[in-house]
């Protein structure tokens, strides 16, 4: 229940207004000249905290940055790759430019002034509608801890993103950068071609993951990559229990590839809980990373190849479920064998073959062809 107090001073008589807060403390809601305002305004706060939308002003008070280290990441519960990833967006774009700034000053022209500033440093629109994302979501739990009333990157205007046309890897393509890769790393980009496995995926892989009699190979780890800054443990390459969709897969594989990878376990000395693709100390405890293989295997053998356009490792991946899907496969396949949570993101492969329109049209044209028993043209 809200009420008034009088209160003396140079002003003569005045009547300030009180009521309590969601936590029960007792909070002021001003001093008028008279009792009718102070106590319109008391029951004016009192309203807010029934409807929930009461906020401390005092609270607003503490700065974006002492909020962020204090608050909001301690809050966090995430992957080790995703907080390495918030972490720096936080330190090379967010903190140097609303650290020092209260939370509640910071009004949607600070948000749409970050994006223009961010655009005109030369960040690509994707990645500042990704940032964004993560901003957004700080003031939003700001919001729900009562520290601003209202979250000033809710309506921010974003630039566009456009999406580019994806280029998925043909067969010749991938058999020229083939024969262009040391022989040590064949193996490798053999089994992520077959298995269309991600990267971390596939170089945890050991003897131990491969069925021999089924002719399977099982997903149950994975290696993530983080700089020693934001690595939990001090190391680079962490073993993660399991893979990025939270459960193990296993995925049928050729007698062709299994007699490869039988090879490079005899030919390395390979035990069963050794890796499969180790570094190029050739040790079998310790894996290969993933810039090591890019810098001085993978983009020198495509660069040899010349294709006319980039090939990253993970378009082995993208290549492998568009091969499957023009190959036949039925999309719930497709999905379970890469991992997909979403059908919807295996869909995506459906016509990315620089010929899949061609296939589409020739199909067609074998249906109409059958109807009319001819090559006759429509009337």
């Amino acid at each position: 229940m809200a009420w008034t107090r009088p209160r003396s001073g140079p002003k003569g008589l005045r009547h300030t207004g009180y009521y309590r807060d969601p936590a029960g403390r007792t909070r002021s809601a001003g001093t008028f000249p008279d009792q009718r305002r102070a106590l319109a305004a008391a029951i004016r706060a009192e309203g807010k905290v029934a409807e929930g939308i009461w906020f401390d002003r005092t609270a607003g008070r503490i700065s974006f940055a002492d909020y962020v280290e204090t608050v909001w990441w301690p809050s966090l519960h995430l992957e080790i790759t995703t907080l390495a990833g918030y972490r720096s967006y936080l330190d090379k774009h967010f903190l140097p430019y609303f650290g020092c700034m209260p939370m509640g000053d910071i009004l949607p022209s600070h948000i749409q002034a970050w994006v223009t500033a961010a655009l005109d440093a030369g960040l690509a629109p994707l990645s500042v509608v990704k940032y964004h994302v993560l901003l957004h979501g700080i003031f939003k739990q700001a919001a729900r801890d009562r520290v601003i009333a209202h979250n000033p990157a809710a309506d921010t205007r974003l630039p566009k993103v456009v999406k580019r046309p994806r280029r998925i890897l043909t067969p010749e393509e991938f058999r020229t950068i083939l024969s262009h890769l040391p022989d040590r790393w064949l193996p490798l980009v053999l089994t992520d071609i077959e298995a269309g496995l991600r990267w971390g995926e596939l170089v945890a892989l050991r003897p131990r993951h491969i069925d021999w009699q089924q002719r399977t190979i099982t997903v149950t780890e994975t290696i993530v990559e983080v700089s020693r800054k934001h690595s939990p443990t001090g190391e680079r390459l962490i073993v993660k229990p399991y893979p990025k969709d939270n459960e193990p897969r296993t995925i049928t594989v050729t007698d062709d590839l299994l007699a490869v990878l039988a090879g490079r376990i005899q030919e390395y000395g390979l035990g069963r809980n050794d890796y499969l693709f180790p570094s190029v100390d050739q040790r079998g405890d310790h894996p290969v990373s993933k810039d090591t293989f890019r810098n001085r295997v993978w983009t020198p053998a495509v660069k040899a190849a010349g294709l006319g356009f980039g090939v990253r490792m993970h378009d082995l991946r993208h290549a492998h479920a568009s091969w499957l899907l023009a190959g036949g496969a039925d999309l719930g396949s497709v999905m379970e064998r890469l991992g997909h949570r979403q059908i919807t993101t295996t869909q995506n492969y459906l016509h990315a073959l620089p010929d899949a329109d061609r296939t589409a049209l020739d199909a067609f044209t074998k249906i109409r062809q059958r109807s009319t028993g001819s090559r006759q043209e429509w009337p």
